[in-house]
């Protein structure tokens, strides 16, 4: 489900809210894979730069990841 959720963020270049907080309740779940977590790095990522833009304004999910280097 991360995956696929993760996916249609860069195929269209915008994170709903609805794919944002679906992919939190799966993450407070811990009903991922370890595969996801790269997934979810490159998601970070693509929001830091701009190349994904977010629908939601508060700093949730995508916030908490730590900076890259």
């Amino acid at each position: 489900m991360i995956r696929a959720l993760i996916a249609s963020a860069f195929e269209t270049g915008y994170l709903s809210a609805e794919s944002e907080g679906l992919l939190h309740q799966v993450l407070t779940t811990k009903s991922w894979k370890e595969e996801d977590l790269s997934a979810l790095l490159a998601l970070y990522n693509a929001v830091r730069t701009g190349q994904i833009k977010r629908e939601a304004s508060s700093s949730s999910l995508l916030m908490q990841f730590p900076p890259t280097q």
